[in-house]
């Protein structure tokens, strides 16, 4: 097939409306489904209405590969084929993750503004890196991740299951996305990364606040990226059993802006992923009558509902991107050097070829592409997994009568084009109190440990500068004033009045 794109092949620039055209600053309800070129678009209230409805519009229309409209009208590739999709990416030598190769970014097509720079503008990381440069970086990750083990991430698990359970459980009603499924990945994530619990729930709303792109996003990294910054800062001092303490002491001998810039991505991609496998696969346990009435009347495992959630409904709907490093073909379409590729996850799990019939169950079949495949490969989607896994299980032991509060049909998702969110999941079950998980209860000692330690330091250092200041006054002939009654301390007193505190 001969590309749809007739000037990308001479490098031209795509038209740009002058200002006051219409086109600029179109409202988001009047950006209707195709574009120039007749191009169906991945955004717009048309495309985030049904985006599973969109691919197999795209695939009928032009089979493994279709070219499609970003935001800004940006042309682009999405891959709806599964083995379209593995030769992509397990090819980087034809299919790089370089977004500088973008032929947008090299004509200065693309505004400062784009919605799109967040997810593909270069970083000097191993998610835009091939080759030696990416082994280097992706190794360092690779390897701090690798000493978690899961017996390690399910106590912390538990303990943050427990503290959301018992904060809903006398109440009998609770909304498991907000209230459960948003906040435990991040929870879970700043104990791997060796940040103090203090953390945790204001990196929840930054994060949240980050991947949605609102007004405060920008604020909203800076705080992420401070945060990082200070508990590199103290591991340097102190390492620890954690992420950041083994990255700063890898071999690959990374440096600090390194560390932190693979932090921030490891925690804002582990935690959007994983919130969105714990919601869709806590939805398929509430809902899906196999997880219940599977081999004959026994329950489908866990694990397997995990494995079905993977094929239908990916954490990530499509991944931006690859781009060419020359003229090649794929999926009968003729890709120009320099052109932008999308990875359809779930277009590519639900390829006919693959899947002649979606009703067909996959337990135990790992070859979804949610994770991707290739050099790329997710690293850290065993601990993503066993965090959703684990934290289900542990829900469902605590109330073990959950069900679903409202009619399925009630349930509504938001998509954006990279992904798709349930937006709310409401429950009831049988009032309950739930006793604190003992790490909590112990953490909470350690917290008012420091705290006290913290106030005896500076009570000590207040009082040596007022027996310093004391001392001061008698040499040069003239005394402090005192309090009557009061007597004088010196740093003996001062040191024995800790002790006897």
């Amino acid at each position: 097939m001969t590309t749809p794109f007739p000037d990308a092949s001479a490098g031209s620039a795509a038209p740009t409306p002058p200002p006051g055209c219409p086109a600029h600053g179109l409202a988001a309800d009047r950006i209707g489904p195709i574009g120039p070129g007749g191009l169906r678009r991945l955004y717009g209230p048309d495309a985030e209405a049904d985006p599973a409805g969109l691919y197999e519009k795209l695939r009928a229309e032009y089979g493994e590969v279709a070219p499609v409209l970003l935001h800004g009208d940006h042309r682009a590739w999405l891959i709806l084929g599964h083995g379209a999709n593995i030769t992509a990416m397990r090819t980087p030598s034809l299919f790089s993750r370089d977004s500088r190769l973008w032929t947008a970014f090299r004509t200065g097509e693309v505004p400062m503004d784009s919605p799109l720079l967040p997810v593909i503008a270069w970083q000097p990381i191993c998610v835009f890196a091939d080759g030696e440069e990416h082994r280097r970086l992706r190794g360092a990750v690779l390897d701090g991740l690798n000493r978690f083990d899961r017996r390690g991430i399910r106590r912390h698990v538990r303990r943050f299951t427990t503290d959301l359970v018992q904060v809903v459980g006398p109440t009998g009603r609770a909304e498991l996305i907000t209230q459960f499924a948003e906040h435990l990945p991040m929870l879970v994530m700043t104990k791997l990364l060796g940040m103090p619990d203090e953390y945790g729930p204001q990196l929840v709303d930054a994060a949240r606040d980050l991947m949605k792109g609102t007004e405060t996003a920008i604020a909203s990294n800076e705080y992420v990226v401070a945060g990082l910054r200070r508990t590199i800062a103290i591991k340097r001092e102190a390492p620890g059993d954690d992420l950041t303490s083994h990255l700063l002491a890898h071999p690959a001998r990374l440096t600090e802006d390194e560390v932190m810039e693979h932090l921030r991505v490891v925690l804002l991609a582990a935690n959007e992923t994983t919130v969105n496998l714990i919601a869709d696969s806590l939805k398929m346990v509430l809902t899906d009558p196999r997880f219940r009435a599977h081999l004959s009347g026994g329950q489908m495992t866990l694990g397997e509902a995990l494995d079905q959630v993977l094929w239908d409904s990916p954490p990530m709907s499509l991944v931006a991107g690859r781009w060419a490093t020359a003229d090649t073909e794929l999926g009968g379409q003729q890709i120009k050097a320099g052109d932008l590729l999308l990875l359809g996850l779930a277009a590519g799990n639900v390829d006919p070829v693959v899947r002649p019939d979606l009703a067909t169950p996959l337990y135990g079949n790992r070859s979804h592409l949610s994770f991707g495949a290739g050099p790329h490969e997710c690293p850290g989607q065993d601990i993503g997994r066993h965090v959703a896994e684990a934290g289900i299980d542990i829900l469902l032991t605590l109330l073990p009568d959950v069900r679903l509060a409202v009619p399925e049909e009630d349930l509504t998702w938001s998509s954006a084009w990279i992904s798709r969110h349930l937006t709310a999941l409401p429950v009831e079950f049988t009032p309950r109190d739930i006793e604190p998980d003992p790490e909590s209860v112990a953490e909470a000692e350690r917290a008012a440990a420091r705290r006290a330690e913290a106030q005896r330091l500076a009570d000590s250092e207040r009082a040596a500068r007022i027996e310093a200041a004391g001392t001061g006054a008698g040499a040069s002939g003239s005394a402090a004033p005192r309090v009557p009654g009061q007597r004088r301390r010196t740093w003996w007193t001062v040191v024995t009045d800790l002790f006897r505190r």
